[in-house]
């Protein structure tokens, strides 16, 4: 069962990471925590839910999808540390 998600492998750890900035971002922004932590875990679910479904439809397309995966992540990232840079 795993062998078909080893192709997401670098998307998982990436998005998870990149999930702890946009949340550390939200709770220096002044972000209520617990909102923003129950927000954060229904994204996470949902985006669960969508994976291991959508696995199973687009394993044809993973080249495809590893790549706007990234491309989406290091974006992501960039306008952290951006925004970081600026004290916003």
């Amino acid at each position: 069962m795993l062998e078909q998600y080893l192709p997401f492998v670098g998307l998982i750890i990436f998005g998870n990471i990149e999930n702890l900035v946009l949340s550390s971002q939200g709770v220096v922004a002044g972000v209520n925590p617990l909102k923003l932590g129950i927000v954060s875990f229904l994204c996470v679910t949902m985006w669960l839910c969508i994976g291991t479904f959508g696995t199973q439809l687009l394993i044809d397309y993973v080249d495809f999808i590893n790549f706007i995966g990234g491309l989406a992540i290091f974006v992501l990232g960039l306008q952290a540390m951006i925004q970081s840079v600026r004290g916003e």
